[in-house]
């Protein structure tokens, strides 16, 4: 063979090798992946419940892939500003979304004109963490158990004021799904957010307010609120003390806040298997935990796959936003 014909034999050996690179069906690509910064969409502010689940997982995530991940905040429009960003971004494992109950479970139901799809338009990875609703009372009130709130609503319909951080959010649907589950009239009262109706209940200008647990507990550790009941399944390791719903009487009550990972539909299915193992190796490690503190945030435990949980889900706060009649245009 001369000189000539073995460099061209050469050639194209070498790029049929790289386009068999190319076109293994993903194989080089979950070998190679991640090769550079993956960017972890949260989509509220920085200080928020979803960033103290967000940041510890970044971190953790980064140390796993030996790679950093960049903690990016968008916030805006209850969180579906920087979900449709995700969404519409390249499906590739490097732009994914830290989910939260509200992006991808209420606001399919809440928004009418919603640019993407909350199931359709995304590739689960996984559940990360929970906390429970808490309903939260003045101690001045005259109300000492959730029984107590329920027999005084009954007695006075449509008159007992709740507060909560905005309509749509797991607050007020909470208050919702338990006015129903309860078979009791409450009257939502709707802030801009947490801080401001936290204050009013501080000052007794509403008598009770439904909203996540790490927003108030401080004020519940204090002795400036008092806990009636949470929503979660089992109580809280953070309060422990304070009872489920349904062992205050509301039998088979569960709804928690959550965040789960999600990347843009189509995501490689072997890039999206190493983004699972290692989240969810990281989700049951006790330095997670720890960094997520005592605020009552607790790392997921979830029994069944993230697809049938936000099926479920979907539906059930669906029809606490219909319930509600809130919308949002």
């Amino acid at each position: 063979m001369s000189m000539k014909r073995a460099t061209a034999a050469g050639l194209l050996a070498v790029t049929a090798s790289g386009l068999g690179l190319v076109c293994a069906p993903g194989g080089a690509v979950a070998q190679t992946f991640p090769e550079r910064p993956i960017r972890l969409v949260v989509p509220f502010p920085p200080g928020g419940p979803t960033d103290i689940v967000a940041r510890p997982l970044a971190h953790l995530l980064g140390e796993a892939f030996q790679q950093t991940v960049i903690v990016d905040n968008r916030g805006g429009a209850g969180g579906s500003i920087a979900a449709d960003m995700v969404a519409k971004s390249a499906p590739d494992g490097y732009t994914l979304l830290m989910g939260t109950v509200g992006t991808n479970a209420i606001n399919g139901a809440l928004y009418s004109k919603l640019p993407h799809d909350p199931v359709k338009d995304f590739t689960p990875i996984a559940l990360v963490a929970s906390a429970p609703v808490a309903v939260v009372v003045n101690p001045a009130v005259d109300t000492a158990s959730l029984q107590t709130l329920i027999d005084q609503a009954r007695a006075k319909p449509g008159m007992i004021g709740f507060g909560s951080a905005g309509n749509g959010t797991p607050g007020h649907l909470t208050g919702v799904m338990f006015s129903s589950a309860a078979g009791i009239s409450l009257q939502h009262v709707p802030y801009k957010g947490s801080a401001p109706a936290i204050t009013d209940l501080l000052g007794n200008q509403i008598p009770t307010m439904f909203d996540p647990l790490q927003s108030v507990i401080q004020h519940v550790r204090s002795g400036k609120l008092r806990a009636l009941a949470i929503s979660s399944k089992t109580r809280s390791p953070a309060l422990p003390d304070v009872p489920t719903m349904d062992e205050a009487g509301v039998k088979g009550f569960e709804s928690t806040a959550w965040w789960a990972v999600f990347g843009p539909a189509n995501l490689p299915a072997e890039v999206a298997d190493s983004l699972r193992d290692n989240v969810a190796r990281i989700v049951r490690s006790d330095a997670f935990r720890e960094k997520l503190g005592d605020l009552g945030v607790e790392p997921s435990s979830a029994p069944t796959s993230i697809e049938a949980f936000q099926k479920e889900e979907v539906e059930k706060w669906g029809k606490a936003v219909r319930d509600s009649g809130a919308m949002v245009n």
